[in-house]
């Protein structure tokens, strides 16, 4: 399990040399709690020492991707981990990924960067519910319509969140990409739709169309963005650079959206329906096993980071019935692992594991299980095993009744129990309800009874490793010479919000980059040579940036001078560089310097000098 960490900027870099740098990294995606990585090649240890890092909760190689798992800071160590990397460059995969593993690597890097917003959407369908079944009236005044169609916005339009997350993922112009699958929503083409549907006849280049319709679809965008990226790489070296811009949108727009209303949007629609349809036919015949099997099988799927595989058969019973059964199960197997961090938490006699646990039991109240399963339940393996034991129990009781989500959640868990509350199925509710309570409850009197794993090592063992830095004021000198501004000032907004750390800008005036103080390399980028991390002696963390987004560039605008893990003295050369090439790439040359460690310092001086040279100081700190 990870110590504590606020230094999620030094973690972003650690992960990338253990990675083998920038050249290695193919793609950069995240979810809820998962840094996912897809590589050319993995190093040797790469994964074992990736998850000995502070702040990182466990690593899993699955579905063709490296997944570091990370928890709810996830999104800071994302953050930092784009301004380092430059994957559109990197196009080569690697070709032992089956295709079952591109599927799932595909459907988590479409759905996980909005699933919040689905989450959301859920949470707010579940609060009209209730406000419904308080006052029955309230659902025919018009504030009650307003927020209800609020709601229901994400799914309507799910293909346009689908077009941008895929576009990105399938290397793809996003806005072509938004602009056919905004086609396939037009109102216009819905009521053809319902033209067709009432037997009406209309015909595209004399081939009748389809009633498919693509509010709230997964598969169709999906597959149009994916063959849209395949005609844009064919088009491009086609298309003469000053006419591109214009007709690479033109000739993608006249050819993806009438395939996809003559072929894809059809096939995919049906395959879909098909899918959702085996599914419910399963749960028809034996809910009670249906119920029993999700709930033991379900948070295994997590571990492997393989659970976004059923995204589409939920959506599409949503689309098809108004209604899904699998996230009702699903909320079942998620509790199971929130009810044995709640055990764990009653019954281990260690502070640090009853903060862990405590912390992982009130995540999971908002449906994330990973901090739960990594740091507490199947570190410990029994809390695990009677997660998975309850939630089946929990699912076939609740099987009996055969219970239903009415309004989809985007991370089922307790918060969302209410949205299994249907007029349709009274018993829904209840179902899903008693069934949350033997999933919550079970592990809870497991754990009692039957202890939690720990042995006495594990708790002679477990400590707080979070680094310890102690030192009086400390003094930075300027790495180059030039012009001084705040950071506010640069344009970009990681850096001007602060995001990667306390710091400040230099607009150089010459194209030298010097050691500011003794200390070792700990970060390249060998692609750009762009910027360079350095782990000073008196235990500060910096990165020198130098311009803005200058990692596009690899034409030898940079020389290191400079290796990673070197030992350097005050006033080295580290980096040297060509500022007319950079300003003529167009790339501004100012330069963010950035303590990436700031949280472990109390007090950060900035220089109030407008032009620094080497022997200026930049920084004074104080922990």
């Amino acid at each position: 399990m990870s110590s504590k960490i606020r230094d999620y900027n030094k973690l972003a870099v650690d992960i990338l040399n253990e990675l083998g740098g920038e050249n290695n990294i193919v793609t950069v995606a995240r979810c809820a709690t998962r840094l996912r990585l897809v590589t050319k090649t993995t190093p040797d240890q790469a994964k074992e020492n990736i998850a000995k890092l502070p702040g990182v909760i466990t690593v899993v190689e699955k579905g063709g991707q490296i997944q570091v798992v990370i928890g709810t800071n996830v999104d800071k160590v994302y953050n930092a981990f784009i301004q380092l990397v430059n994957t559109n460059n990197n196009i080569e995969t690697n070709s032992d990924n089956n295709i079952l593993n591109k599927i799932i690597a595909t459907m988590s890097a479409v759905f996980a960067p909005f699933v919040y917003i689905l989450a959301a959407s859920g949470i707010l369908q579940g609060i009209l519910i209730l406000l419904k079944l308080a006052c029955p009236e309230l659902e025919k005044t018009g504030t009650f319509e307003v927020f209800n169609f609020i709601s229901w916005a994400p799914f309507v339009f799910l293909p346009i969140f689908i077009a941008i997350t895929a576009s990105q993922h399938f290397r793809c112009n996003l806005y072509i990409a938004v602009a056919c699958c905004a086609a396939l929503l037009s109102p216009t083409w819905t009521e053809f739709a319902k033209l067709i549907s009432e037997g009406h006849e209309i015909d595209l280049f004399g081939i009748a169309l389809s009633k498919t319709t693509y509010a709230s679809t997964v598969l169709p965008p999906l597959f149009l963005v994916w063959l849209l990226s395949y005609l844009e790489r064919f088009l491009e070296p086609l298309l003469h650079s000053i006419i591109k811009p214009v007709l690479l949108p033109l000739f993608s727009l006249v050819i993806m959206v009438p395939l996809t209303l003559l072929i894809v949007g059809p096939l995919t629609a049906y395959g879909a329906q098909y899918i959702a349809n085996g599914y419910n036919w399963f749960v028809s015949l034996a809910p009670s096993i249906a119920g029993g099997i999700i709930g033991a099988v379900w948070q295994i799927f997590v571990i492997f980071g393989v659970h976004w595989g059923i995204t589409p058969v939920i959506v599409e019973n949503f689309k098809q019935y108004g209604q899904d059964s699998f996230q009702a199960f699903q909320t079942i197997a998620v509790i199971g692992q929130v009810g044995a961090a709640l055990g764990f938490y009653l019954k281990t006699q260690t502070q640090e594991m009853k903060g862990v646990s405590l912390s992982a039991f009130i995540t999971g109240l908002f449906g994330i299980t990973e901090p739960a399963i990594y740091g507490v339940n199947l570190r410990f393996k029994k809390p695990f095993i009677y997660g998975c034991i309850s939630a089946s129990c929990g699912g076939i009781v609740a099987g009996f009744v055969a219970p239903h989500y009415v309004a989809y959640a985007g991370l089922p868990g307790p918060l969302t129990i209410v949205n299994a509350i249907s007029p349709h199925n009274p018993d829904s509710f209840l179902g899903v309800l008693i069934g949350s309570g033997i999933a919550l409850f079970g592990p809870v009197i497991l754990i009692q009874i039957f202890g939690t794993g720990e042995t006495k090592q594990d708790i002679a063992n477990i400590k707080d490793d979070t680094p310890k830095i102690l030192l009086d004021e400390v003094e930075i000198t300027s790495p180059m010479t030039g012009k001084a501004l705040p950071l506010s000032e640069v344009p970009d907004p990681a850096f001007a919000q602060k995001l990667m750390g306390e710091g400040i800008a230099i607009e150089p005036t010459d194209n030298h980059v010097y050691a500011p103080f003794d200390g070792e390399v700990t970060a390249v980028f060998e692609n750009s040579k762009h910027a360079i991390g350095l782990t000073l002696d008196n235990g500060v963390e910096l990165l020198i940036h130098v311009g803005i987004d200058t990692v596009n560039l690899t034409n030898n605008e940079f020389e290191y001078h400079i290796e990673l893990n070197q030992k350097v003295k005050k006033g080295d050369l580290l980096i040297s560089f060509n500022p007319d090439a950079i300003k003529q790439a167009g790339y501004p040359l100012i330069t963010p310097i950035i303590i990436v460690n700031t949280d472990q310092y109390q007090l950060i001086s900035l220089t109030d000098k407008t032009d620094v040279t080497i022997n200026d100081i930049i920084f004074k700190i104080k922990q």
